[in-house]
């Protein structure tokens, strides 16, 4: 059902985050579809093994990252996240904050829900998360 398409992508949305914010990244790889495409604020786009090879050297730390879950919409085996994303990153070296509108895309593998596209817009002036 719908209703419990959108209460697991909710708790895996915040696995999710979870993992990026502790650096786990065998957690973040178990979450995400081995298509995923990641798409950074900035405009630079990622695979699952480029993302991860980039976080592995060091290139994106994320020290803060507070999530809200504006709202899920699914349709078949794909649920759709509307969000806003705020953190404190060092991104090649450079500390930064972003605020972001977020849409983050799921899928239905078989029984499983897997983090299959992110594409975040900046936002000119933060939400109160």
């Amino acid at each position: 059902p719908m209703n419990y398409a959108s209460t697991v992508t909710k708790e895996l949305e915040g696995q999710r985050y979870l993992a990026m914010r502790q650096g786990d990244l065998p957690a973040f790889e178990r979450l995400s579809h081995p298509q995923l495409t990641y798409v950074h604020s900035n405009g630079v786009q990622d695979s699952l093994s480029s993302y991860l090879s980039k976080c592995r050297d060091g290139l994106y730390v994320y020290h803060r990252i507070d999530h809200l879950i504006h709202q899920v919409r699914c349709s078949g085996d794909t649920a759709l996240v509307f969000g806003e994303m705020s953190a404190d990153i060092t991104s090649h070296g450079v500390a930064k904050t972003i605020h972001n509108r977020t849409l983050t895309v799921w899928v239905k593998a078989g029984l499983q829900w897997q983090f299959f596209a992110y594409q975040p817009t900046p936002m000119a002036k933060p939400s109160a998360l």
